[in-house]
């Protein structure tokens, strides 16, 4: 049986219980494994914080940010925080959520899948810095077949 932290499990509630219109919106799209079977949890405890959506067996987080979020410290400290327990990170606007919800699940479902490069609102662990750089600079990483390529050796062939 497991125990639970009864602290943490009433926070993870009230933030359910508070969501944002846009939050309602995916998480009517990710609910019950709709978005290709993959299952997905919301409000999820992981350490110190709350991720917004979380798919545990494929180690992805998604975050539906405001207005409020732009440019913020303590969501760099939060990603550095997550990438440092192996999920990946995928940031959308609200603004996203409410008016292109298919896409947005297009991109959950590429990051998924691993088709989607990180960029700057998709940080992903790599396995020599723990934070990808600029995708212009970065060595990208595939898990699957543990290949390493520079993506300026691609520019230039």
């Amino acid at each position: 049986m497991r125990t639970r932290d009864l602290p943490t499990t009433a926070r993870a509630q009230t933030l359910r219980a508070v969501s944002t219109d846009a939050e309602c919106k995916l998480w009517f799209r990710l609910r019950n494994r709709r978005l290709n079977g993959v299952k997905f949890v919301r409000q999820a405890p992981v350490g110190p914080y709350f991720a917004d959506f979380a798919c545990r067996e494929s180690k992805l987080i998604v975050e539906l940010d405001g207005s409020q979020h732009a440019d913020s410290a303590h969501d760099a400290k939060r990603d550095a925080f997550l990438l440092s327990q192996g999920y990946s990170v995928l940031r959308f606007w609200n603004a996203d959520a409410l008016r292109a919800i298919d896409s947005v699940c297009e991109t959950i479902f590429a990051a998924l899948e691993g088709k989607l490069e990180p960029f700057e609102r998709f940080k992903t662990p790599t396995p020599d810095v723990g934070v990808a750089p600029h995708p212009a600079l970065r060595a990208t990483f595939s898990p699957q077949s543990g290949e390493k390529r520079l993506m300026q050796q691609e520019a230039e062939t």
